[in-house]
């Protein structure tokens, strides 16, 4: 990616986590993460920030399969039925996650995708994300068919993923 395109997508990721944070402070809020294929970098962007201690509670980085199982609740049988990459399995890794953290006054953002190069297939061909979203009202999930490099789609389900908390947040 052109040193300048990262420079404009950092800003935008930074601007977008300034607007979260500063909604999750003000509706006194904590985030949780489950991450699979961004591997932490939700986490990271967010504790990127000084003072996210604020509204950062935890995340969870659940690659695996069984880490999905182990670390967030998801029934190994869902993960069978529906893969990994599934609305399903996003939606039971940010409930399972929005569980663990204890529920009130957390939000949870899950993500679970195929970055590539390899891993594709015909049903979920690389840059297939499903990102999810849970609170005390319940459980979203949103498909993302993302275009690029492993880094560009990592990058960019980062940044989808905090659009999504907003948009659930504003509501």
């Amino acid at each position: 990616m052109p040193e300048l395109q990262k420079e404009i997508h950092t800003s935008e990721l930074e601007s977008l986590l300034k607007e979260l944070s500063n909604l999750l402070i003000k509706k006194d809020l904590m985030l949780v993460t489950a991450e699979s294929c961004t591997g932490g970098l939700i986490a990271a962007a967010c504790t990127d920030i000084p003072g996210s201690s604020q509204w950062f509670d935890r995340a969870y980085i659940t690659y695996s399969n069984q880490a999905k199982h182990d670390m967030v609740d998801v029934p190994m049988k869902l993960i069978e039925q529906h893969g990994a990459v599934s609305k399903e399995v996003v939606e039971a890794m940010a409930s399972g996650a929005h569980n663990k953290a204890g529920g009130i006054n957390r939000i949870a953002i899950s993500v679970s995708g195929i970055a590539g190069p390899d891993g594709g297939t015909p049903g979920n061909p690389v840059g297939t994300v499903w990102m999810g979203y849970a609170d005390d009202k319940g459980v979203n999930s949103k498909l993302l068919q993302l275009k690029g490099s492993r880094a560009e789609i990592r990058h960019e389900t980062v940044k989808q993923s905090v659009g999504l908390a907003l948009t659930y947040l504003k509501r």
